[in-house]
């Protein structure tokens, strides 16, 4: 999709989320647009995903950044890494553990990441959970990240989960989920004005 169009349907999305939700005109006037994150799909992604997980975003990027400055980040190139190499380069034995397993499933062609796009979304969540390594909050943002899917409500993201507390008042994940139900079918970009509050009121930027 052109990114022009693909801008103007984002517009178009946050509108009706915001004529729904009050607080989320509120914040949108208070500190602007959310920051739409948009990733190129496939084996990159994920494991820029899986270095995510549990950290900060400054944290797994600068991590990223040293695997892809000691070897180009494809399947079988990372598979000739070792673990201590993995581990001078900061990332965690359970976290490459993670990443040489994904690696070796796309190598043996038991998993399609680049043609997932082409799937039904709960097959392509199936998929991705079915990895190991690879959870509910890795499988949700890569969906909403690279796929684009408009329709995404990662409930376990600890931003979301404290945002949602701090708006709403929802303190259990029940809660939130109903809660969540009303920004159908655009869950996903209600999410990105989550985490645009929750960065903003902390000082904080992506």
């Amino acid at each position: 999709m052109p990114l022009l169009s693909l801008m103007h349907m984002i517009q178009n999305y946050i509108q009706q989320l915001t004529q729904a939700e009050p607080i989320f005109q509120n914040i949108i006037l208070r500190y602007g647009m959310p920051k739409i994150t948009t990733r190129k799909a496939g084996f990159g992604a994920l494991v820029h995903l899986i270095l995510e997980q549990q950290v900060s975003i400054a944290s797994a990027k600068s991590c990223y950044i040293k695997i892809e400055n000691h070897s180009p980040i494809i399947p079988k190139k990372l598979l000739l890494i070792s673990d201590e190499q993995f581990k001078t380069l900061g990332v965690s034995k359970q976290k490459t553990l993670y990443i040489k397993n994904l690696a070796q499933q796309i190598v043996d062609n038991t998993i399609d990441i680049e043609n997932l796009h082409t799937l039904p979304n709960e097959e392509i969540f199936k998929k991705l959970t079915s990895l190991k390594g690879i959870g509910n909050w890795t499988a949700q943002v890569y969906m909403m990240f690279c796929l684009q899917n408009p329709d995404i409500f990662p409930v376990g993201d600890i931003a979301v989960q404290k945002t949602m507390q701090e708006l709403f008042g929802c303190t259990t994940i029940q809660q939130m989920e109903e809660k969540a139900n009303q920004w159908k079918p655009y869950r996903s970009y209600a999410t990105y004005i989550l985490w645009h509050h929750y960065l903003s009121i902390r000082n904080r930027s992506v």
